[in-house]
């Protein structure tokens, strides 16, 4: 009897036990979800910060006597030290949590947008661009969403920031041409400098300090990547060693390469080809914006969960390739909006897939290093691409960067046709 009844009060202990255990699983995927989105808040609200910046930082250094050879130096810096703080960033995140990364990137975009406010002589607007060093906003909430979903979630939330992105540009060009035109050129730097203040707060409060499974902590403790420095060309090369790493990435690399050539002579392209005016060139990348929002926002996640990595991958590539001669054969501007959308569908597919494949190839202890790596992308290509891009257009004309589009993405799409590209999954131990 006395054995009856001591087993019956283990069960209903047991069952207790598992009843809160569920409602804590309940709480703890309740919490999830509410994080993830607190990064999309903060990645959208940087976006819409810094593309603000964007649509004001011409007339200022114009204001303060920088001329245009002046003005791509200040760019080709601005880049070189958004590439290289990318992977000491990650590397940080890595080491110290997604939530010491995203407070690191929140503050270093309030010093920056601080100088700017200070920025009343050309040395000063030079060294308002040191903080971009770890101004890495995307990143930070990527490495948020990596820590906290599923390699089979992980696709379709890293393509939720697209919409993001497309927020940013939208209110971020439209609420800087407002408020510089209405109440002075300083005045979006002051607003991008409270703004990021409030994102640091967010993250502070509403970001917790760990947000990675226990399992993962186990594997970050005996990890190589936790030692060393936060800048390693070793640990660099030891990640491109994992299966299918060093492929992606070169593909990620060169597929959109001549397109971002495209899209930073496109002030001057949309002026001399198209012969538009500023308020035009605004609608046209507000078009944009709402594109970069509808496809990477609600196509690629779906796409995502009915396709394969590869399959997609392969797509974008394909896809790529038809944009690069739709561009080689466009006349008008009409012809670009109606080539925007295989474009920015090429362009997000791509961005999202092969950021997904990545950090799915490396340890968990090292997605933030590999989304590091991954960031670099676009500002090497804002280091390179005005001398490359300057050259194309003068001697070839517009058409020269769709015929190179065309010419990269078919060899790339034959690679990927013939070769098997091992995408491995890490598992965590």
């Amino acid at each position: 009897m006395n054995a009856k009844t001591s087993s019956g009060g283990e069960e209903e202990a047991s069952g207790t036990r598992n009843e809160t255990l569920g409602e804590s699983g309940c709480l703890g995927e309740a919490k999830r979800r509410q994080v993830i989105r607190v990064a999309y808040v903060i990645a959208a609200l940087d976006l819409t910060f810094l593309f603000m910046q964007f649509a004001v930082m011409p007339y200022l250094a114009k204001s303060l006597g920088l001329d245009s050879v002046g003005f791509g130096y200040l760019q080709t810096i601005f880049g070189v030290l958004q590439l290289v703080g990318g992977y000491i960033f990650g590397r940080f995140a890595d080491q110290f949590g997604a939530r010491a990364a995203l407070i690191l990137s929140c503050v270093s975009g309030s010093i920056f947008f601080l100088l700017m406010t200070l920025s009343t002589s050309i040395p000063i607007l030079f060294l308002s661009r040191l903080p971009g060093v770890f101004m890495h906003g995307i990143p930070g909430a990527q490495k948020v969403i990596t820590d906290m979903t599923s390699p089979s979630q992980r696709a379709g939330a890293l393509g939720k920031l697209g919409f993001c992105f497309g927020v940013g540009i939208i209110f971020g060009s439209v609420l800087g041409g407002v408020l510089s035109t209405k109440f002075g050129i300083y005045v979006p730097t002051y607003v991008g400098l409270v703004g990021s203040v409030i994102n640091a707060l967010i993250a502070m409060v509403c970001i917790p300090s760990q947000i990675k499974p226990e399992s993962d902590h186990h594997v970050a403790e005996h990890s190589t990547s936790q030692s060393g420095s936060l800048f390693s060309i070793r640990e660099i090369l030891r990640l491109m060693k994992f299966p299918g790493v060093l492929e992606v990435f070169i593909i990620k690399v060169f597929a959109g390469f001549p397109i971002g050539l495209f899209m930073i002579m496109f002030s001057i392209i949309s002026m001399d080809f198209f012969g538009l005016e500023a308020v035009e060139s605004g609608y046209l990348m507000s078009y944009i914006g709402v594109l970069q929002m509808v496809v990477q926002g609600l196509v690629v996640g779906k796409l995502s969960n009915r396709c394969t990595e590869m399959t997609l991958l392969r797509l974008s590539v394909f896809v790529f390739a038809g944009v690069g001669l739709g561009m080689a054969l466009m006349r008008t501007v009409w012809h670009y909006c109606i080539i925007a959308v295989p474009l920015v569908f090429a362009f997000s597919t791509l961005a999202t897939i092969t950021d997904s494949i990545l950090t799915k190839a490396v340890p968990s202890s090292d997605t933030g290093a590999m989304l590091g790596i991954c960031a670099s992308v676009q500002p090497l290509t804002r280091t390179v691409g005005p001398t490359i891009g300057g050259v194309l257009y003068k001697q070839f004309g517009v058409s020269s960067f769709g015929y190179l589009q065309l010419m990269v993405n078919l060899g790339l799409f034959v690679y990927l046709w013939k070769s098997k590209i091992p995408l491995g999954e890490m598992k965590s131990q």
